[in-house]
């Protein structure tokens, strides 16, 4: 009932009409977008997004045909820690998209379907930082965190225990292989085998 409330305050929000589907319902419940961003650093208030990776998953299917990969040019050169980490360097920046296109190809690959994620609020916090002042919005959809569910199910097991949460750790838990290279689209692809994997096992 909240969620449903919220959803419609932000709704009257909306600048442009053009991205009312958005708000749509969803005509089942067995479709996801999982994804996955890389940014200039860990504050979505200052740091820019460099890429959005996202893939669909139909029922228990990952339609690694349906993905979405793109990259984006930051107003500032890329600090060379930070480089470290996402491995993009501003000469693999040179062709990106504008960060509103490259978000306008995102939000049409999302419709209105739940969104899927590894610490999914970050990558959400930072896609809202750019929608907000454009559209007056931020994302309506329904998000789902898939180290929560983990967590719920391994908790079961050992209820006064540690639950090691880190993205390796759950993957090698679930039995699950880790692609060689973290980036955007390999961690979108490696969270949506976490997400089916989770949905069909009653614990861990």
């Amino acid at each position: 009932m909240l969620r449903k409330f919220l959803k419609q305050r932000n709704l009257k929000k909306l600048k442009d009409s053009n991205y009312e589907f958005l708000f749509d319902e969803c005509e089942n419940n067995d479709e996801f977008v999982v994804f996955d961003t890389e940014t200039t650093g860990l504050n979505p208030k200052k740091d820019e997004l460099l890429s959005i990776g996202a893939v669909k998953i139909k029922g228990n299917r990952i339609l690694t045909q349906e993905k979405l990969y793109v990259f984006t040019k930051p107003e500032c050169l890329v600090d060379p820690n930070s480089i470290k980490i996402h491995q993009l360097r501003n000469v693999d920046l040179e062709g990106a998209l504008d960060p509103k296109c490259a978000i306008e190809k995102f939000l049409n690959f999302i419709g209105p379907l739940p969104l899927v994620g590894y610490y999914l609020e970050f990558d959400v916090a930072m896609i809202d930082r750019y929608i907000k002042p454009w559209l007056g919005i931020k994302l309506p959809n329904k998000k789902i965190e898939v180290s929560g569910i983990y967590y719920d199910k391994k908790i079961k097991a050992i209820p006064d225990g540690f639950v090691d949460l880190r993205f390796d750790s759950i993957m090698k838990e679930l039995s699950l292989p880790i692609f060689g290279k973290h980036d955007a689209i390999n961690d979108a692809i490696m969270t949506a085998m976490m997400f089916v994997k989770l949905k069909n096992i009653d614990k861990i």
